[in-house]
């Protein structure tokens, strides 16, 4: 994607009063509306959430009072943007017949709590063949959504299919991955996409440099459609370039380097997307802060 300068400068001056859409995944410990509270306490203006315990299949539903205490949060909409973030265990492309199950059960209860959260999207790792093979992995995936999104046809919350390391057999780390699957699916329409710098980075796309940058996201454009992103994941990676490893690292502090986050802070194609971090950090979020400190300044 080509974009001249005159276009690129009216939009500038159109975003440069808006408020950079910049935060991290925030805990719910204690309830939903404490992550509302934890985020603006460190000057968060875009957060992702779990729906539920992530390292858990099930959980209670939530109380009303808690999406109340959510919803109705008087600072709620100082967040510009919130969304979510499925559990870890979910697998669409499982094989065994027992963990599939628990993985569709799973995935439509999380986006019925995103529904009662208003939560525009949940991020959702696409799925491991487990040596069905990519193909027919793929294809599992996009028949599972379906069948989820069939089940919650009254549904709002999109699926943000997030681009992967490609650990083991784990699909979703081509950007071919993710066309396949919403080319493949009945309803492309709840389905968008979120971006991991760090993921991509070990899945072999290099962006050590602005240039860089810019040739993959023209590549994204190209199979995905830049009008499908919907977040980005802001992750320095421990990993190297096209290790299959998926390690979280700083901002500035990993193998890809600040050229990167510069590219995205400032070109407008993504000015109204969220961009969130998912680094290491401790109860204070210190460390978070420094981040976006640093990310502001570029």
């Amino acid at each position: 994607m080509t974009i001249s300068k005159a276009k690129t400068t009216k939009t500038a001056k159109a975003t440069k009063t808006a408020p950079i859409l910049l935060g991290s995944h925030v805990s719910i410990a204690g309830g939903p509306s404490k992550a509302i509270e934890r985020a603006l306490s460190i000057g968060c203006t875009a957060i992702q959430i779990f729906v539920k315990n992530n390292m858990q299949w099930f959980a209670a539903p939530l109380p009303e009072g808690e999406v109340r205490a959510f919803v109705e949060h008087p600072r709620r909409n100082e967040l510009a943007v919130i969304f979510g973030h499925t559990g870890y265990m979910i697998n669409l492309g499982a094989v065994n017949p027992e963990f599939h199950e628990k993985s569709l059960r799973a995935l439509r209860e999380e986006l019925t709590r995103a529904d009662q959260l208003g939560l525009p999207f949940l991020v959702l790792h696409p799925g491991a063949h487990m040596g069905a093979g990519e193909e027919a992995g793929l294809e599992k995936i996009a028949a599972s959504l379906d069948e989820v999104f069939d089940a919650l046809p009254e549904g709002k919350a999109k699926v943000a299919l997030e681009t992967t390391a490609g650990q083991g057999t784990t699909l979703g780390y081509k950007f071919e991955h993710i066309a396949a699957i919403r080319a493949a699916s009945k309803h492309p329409e709840r389905l968008c996409v979120c971006l991991d710098t760090a993921h991509i980075f070990a899945a072999g796309y290099d962006i050590r440099t602005q240039e860089g940058t810019r040739e993959v996201f023209e590549e994204f454009d190209r199979i995905i459609g830049l009008q499908h992103l919907s977040g980005l994941h802001f992750n320095d990676s421990k990993a190297a370039l096209g290790s299959r490893v998926d390690r979280h690292d700083h901002i500035g502090k990993g193998k890809i380097g600040v050229e990167a986050f510069r590219f995205l802070m400032n070109d407008p194609r993504f000015a109204t997307i969220p961009k969130v971090l998912e680094t290491p950090k401790g109860k204070e979020m210190l460390e978070d802060v420094e981040n976006m400190t640093l990310l502001k300044s570029l």
